[in-house]
Order: structure tokens, then C-alpha cells, then sequence
């Protein structure tokens, strides 16, 4: 299998257990946003690793807290 065959089938692999997590987020009455959707197809589209994601998901969170916070 070469790089690039590989490097599609863990998108493949990554897109059904996000495509699985979003369903079942949906029963639970969570259904992900446009912006969550988008945000993950980013994730897989720029490569990010696991550390990266995580990185990314905490300073956003972080930066709506202070937007939290300042309209208060």
C-alpha cells in the first residue's frame, strides 16, 4: 500500500467514527453545528494531528469564554 492509499483510508476510517459520533451525539439531543462539522472536515483537510486537534478545540473554547465574559 503506498502513502497516499494509507493517508485515504485513515480519512476514510476517521470520516465513519465521525460520521458514527455525530449520529450518536444527535440521539442524545447534541446534534454538531455547521461550525462543528466544518471545523472536523478542517482537522482532516489540514493533516492536524491528535495534539494539534486537541490544541485547537482548547483555544477556541478559551477565546469564547472570554467573549463570554466581556458580554457579561
Amino acid at each position: 500500500m503506498n502513502k497516499k492509499t494509507e493517508i485515504q483510508t485513515v480519512s476514510d476510517d476517521r470520516r465513519q467514527r465521525r460520521a458514527e459520533a455525530f449520529a450518536l451525539s444527535a440521539i442524545e439531543g447534541q446534534a454538531p453545528s455547521p461550525d462543528d462539522i466544518a471545523m472536523f472536515e478542517m482537522f482532516d483537510r489540514e493533516g492536524l494531528s491528535f495534539e494539534e486537534r486537541r490544541d485547537y478545540i482548547v483555544a477556541q473554547a478559551k477565546r469564547s469564554g472570554e467573549a463570554d465574559l466581556a458580554a457579561e
